[in-house]
């Protein structure tokens, strides 16, 4: 549990405004990460609220997620990546990437949202009480989720669905899922099925009836003698796991099947494995079947596709658990750990 900032005790009486009040007003509690290196470096802090600039909204965050992208933020590996994040520590004070909220202010030339409207998608810090986000990295909330599961679908559903848009999955698809119990795993189950796909998910035993439910038709337990080729040829291959060699992988495709690379987490220190990948990528550049290095772009046109497919399909996140700001290390160590089946959320104020 993080350490909160203490607060003096409430006055007996009410008491007329002073300028410290008008100070916390323009503050915000937020988890604040000073460096890298594990759930220990991080902190719960009273800081500056921010301000929302041109094309930018200003959100009451309800809820915010944590995905794989958080954890490398924290992490700052591989080390490639602090190129872009910071090369001694983070440039952003504030973790945290995905975001259920109210809008409660707008910047310049924003056009697509409103004062009072719910959303969903993407904010830089979202783990705070307040965050300011893109309006291109936002989309109206499906009213029918609670913000944890809005909150959740962000970066693995707009990775998810790009990964099967790359794939070419539509109805009638044969579809393996390698990794499919975590947060794009599981949301690609179900937007396969979605599709009309027939889908394989690949899971540890722990997590194999959770798989099931999400509408896989056949699930594959790795850690209990089960075999890919079992029911092999597939028309693509989802590999969210990353370490399957890719003979194995393209003995497992149709002659024109593909390959859709999303991550690995057991790489090395300073490319996390990602070159392995990427001279695949060059070996099956002659070959029929396709081999596609995913790099998911964030954009308000998937995050409107995702909630088409919550209010026409009954897409819903699956939500391991949803813990309190304050306890976002343990949620973030339940991540790391291997706990989690689907997602995890962080809930914001009241709401709990």
């Amino acid at each position: 549990m993080l350490a909160a900032p203490t607060h003096p005790a409430a006055p007996t009486h009410p008491a007329a405004p002073t300028d410290a009040d008008a100070r916390t007003e323009a503050t915000m509690l937020a988890v604040t990460q000073p460096a890298y290196g594990g759930t220990e470096v991080l902190g719960i802090e009273r800081i500056a609220r921010p301000i929302p600039g041109e094309g930018e909204v200003l959100l009451r965050v309800r809820a915010a997620g944590i995905d794989r992208g958080t954890l490398h933020i924290l992490t700052g590996l591989p080390r490639l990546a602090r190129l872009a994040l910071g090369v001694s520590r983070p440039r952003r004070q504030v973790p945290g990437l995905d975001v259920a909220g109210t809008v409660v202010a707008t910047g310049a030339g924003v056009t697509r949202f409103e004062v009072g409207q719910e959303v969903f998608g993407i904010a830089m810090g979202s783990l705070a009480e307040w965050a300011v986000a893109k309006e291109r990295k936002l989309a109206p909330a499906p009213g029918v989720l609670a913000p944890a599961e809005a909150a959740v679908l962000g970066v693995s559903g707009m990775t998810a669905i790009q990964a099967l848009d790359a794939g070419r999955v539509e109805a009638g698809s044969q579809v393996l899922i390698i990794g499919a119990s975590g947060g794009v795993g599981s949301l690609a189950v179900k937007l396969a099925v979605a599709r009309g796909a027939v889908v394989t998910g690949v899971c540890s035993a722990a997590k194999a009836d959770a798989v099931r439910a999400w509408g896989a038709g056949r699930v594959i337990e790795h850690d209990a003698g089960g075999r890919l080729e079992e029911e092999a040829p597939y028309d693509a291959v989802i590999d969210i796991a990353g370490g399957t060699p890719l003979r194995r992988l393209r003995d497992l495709l149709t002659p024109t099947g593909a390959i859709v690379f999303i991550g690995v987490e057991t790489g090395g220190e300073w490319t996390g494995g990602f070159g392995r990948p990427m001279r695949n990528a060059l070996r099956m550049l002659p070959a029929r079947q396709r081999y596609v290095m995913l790099t998911a772009r964030e954009t308000h046109v998937d995050l409107e596709r995702l909630a088409e497919a919550v209010e026409r399909h009954g897409l819903r996140p699956h939500v391991h658990a949803t813990y309190l700001l304050d306890r976002t290390d343990e949620a973030l160590d339940a991540l790391g750990a291997g706990e989690v089946t689907g997602k995890v959320a962080v809930a914001i104020g009241d709401e709990r």
